[in-house]
């Protein structure tokens, strides 16, 4: 059983004047590569205010994947924790839901007996 977390970004609405980013929609997958029905996902939101004059703005057509998912990884800290820290703790709770979802797939069986005959 190996499972797979993707995170990624579905779609993002900017203003069209500036090309600031005003919200992200992003989600994180954690799927079995086993049992294909085995997975669990996040997602949300993330609201921005843009800024074209501040000093770190991306301009739309520059903007990365990476670039977005490290602002959805920085809104998701909780407490003292990283963006990794925060990442991390996502990506363990889809994982261990969809090991939840395995290991009760694993434990029964249907058929009937004579079907194998």
């Amino acid at each position: 059983m190996a499972i797979t977390v993707t995170w990624s970004v579905s779609d993002m609405i900017r203003d069209a004047a500036t090309g600031g980013v005003k919200l992200v929609y992003w989600q994180c997958v954690a799927a079995d590569d086993t049992h294909a029905e085995c997975s669990a996902v996040e997602g949300g939101k993330l609201r921005l205010e843009p800024d074209a004059t501040a000093d770190g703005f991306v301009a739309y057509d520059d903007l990365t994947e990476e670039t977005v998912l490290g602002w959805v990884y920085d809104s998701l800290i909780e407490g003292e924790e990283t963006a990794d820290e925060a990442k991390a703790r996502i990506a363990a709770n889809r994982t261990g839901k969809v090991e939840a979802q395995v290991a009760r797939k694993t434990a029964e069986a249907n058929g009937t007996p004579w079907a194998a005959e």
